[in-house]
């Protein structure tokens, strides 16, 4: 089963609505089963012939948070288009072409069961159970591989939010969220600090994965955030960088990392960005493990925040660099003093670009009636 629910009002779905601002509420709690995702009794029928969806790109760790926090960024993601093809056998979905940037086409299976869209897009047919009609699905990749910005998640959220979206919108964030993670967890494990903001948009929390309990942050709408990501032609593979990782760690430095934690959430439920980038730059227990990985990743550290940058780590398993801003020139400079640190200290030619946070997660972008 899976429960969603916030203080006031109550928390539903529009289907007619693929502006997915006013699903996601200000503060937003799920509470899921994972063993048992719910099925529909009936089976809906579609109300699209075709549509397309889009999933952000994420930002997870966020330094101390390791698995547990993550967040959107606007701009970058991937594009999932999805239509009834009575080619395809019912209760089926095929994969029938696969682009993007850098080598996606020739290193992503088509395989559904293979591919992180399609396992996703196989879980919501599960869930609406859907045995009447077949799909299939094309994925645009506009986020590299090994990029440590939620690549996987971003194709497995925009295939979910097709599949539910094709068929009326039918199930809730937290359906997709688990959907996603069924995902990520036969790609690149059992975390969910990528999936969740990728779907629900702007700052979330994994409160608990037995069972999974989502709690969505609200940064101030007020306030300018920008996030600088630096991407090194370099590839690290997630399973290798978690490999990388101590079994162990020392009360002292869990102390440490509980309290940034803490510090963290709390600064960006208060806007505070000097907070937040002390915060960011402060892991001691990941961080130092990865880093050494990463040519030239202490340096560019080093050069963002010196560069004016409030803080600066690793994006998820790396090898993108993050750091944060209140101003989107002053992230352009800071952009620039890190890609030089890439190629001064790292020997990589790197690219960098500043986005601001996404608050909206997955959504459709169009859609065709039937």
């Amino acid at each position: 089963m899976a429960l969603c629910y916030q203080a006031t009002p109550p928390f539903k779905l529009n289907s007619a609505s693929t502006n997915w601002s006013s699903r996601t509420p200000l503060s937003l709690r799920c509470n899921l089963s994972v063993p048992s995702p719910k099925t529909l009794a009936v089976e809906p029928q579609p109300v699209f012939t075709s549509v397309r969806s889009f999933a952000p790109a994420t930002v997870a760790n966020l330094g101390p948070g390791f698995d547990f926090l993550g967040c959107a960024v606007d701009g970058l993601g991937d594009y999932v288009s999805l239509r009834v093809d009575p080619h395809v056998h019912p209760g089926e979905i095929s994969i029938s072409d696969i682009t993007g940037v850098g080598n996606s086409s020739k290193k992503l299976s088509k395989n559904p069961l293979w591919n992180c869209a399609g396992i996703a897009a196989i879980s919501v047919m599960k869930m609406l159970s859907i045995r009447s009609v077949g799909l299939s699905l094309s994925l645009e990749k506009g986020l590299p591989l090994g990029s440590g910005l939620g690549s996987s998640a971003a194709s497995a959220a925009a295939a979910a939010v097709a599949v539910n979206e094709i068929f009326g919108g039918l199930l809730s964030v937290s359906d997709l969220v688990l959907a996603g993670l069924e995902s990520e967890s036969k790609v690149s494990g059992y975390h969910a600090d990528n999936v969740a903001p990728a779907i629900m948009g702007g700052f979330v929390l994994i409160r608990s994965y037995d069972p999974l309990e989502l709690m969505r942050l609200k940064f101030p709408s007020e306030k300018d955030l920008f996030f600088v990501l630096v991407n090194p032609e370099f590839e690290a593979p997630t399973k290798k960088m978690r490999a990388a990782l101590p079994q162990e760690i020392t009360m002292s430095h869990h102390v440490w990392n509980c309290s940034q934690a803490g510090a963290l959430v709390a600064s960006v439920l208060q806007g505070d960005l000097e907070g937040l980038g002390k915060a960011l730059s402060s892991d001691k227990i990941v961080e130092p493990r990865r880093a050494p990985l990463i040519p030239g990743m202490e340096a560019v550290k080093k050069a963002a925040i010196g560069a004016g940058a409030f803080g600066c780590t690793i994006s998820g398993a790396g090898p993108t660099a993050v750091a944060i801003t209140d101003n989107e020139d002053k992230g352009r400079e800071i952009g620039d003093r890190m890609v030089e640190a890439f190629m001064d200290v790292g020997k990589l030619k790197a690219v960098a670009s500043v986005r601001k946070l996404d608050r909206l997660g997955a959504r459709l972008v169009s859609s065709i009636p039937r």
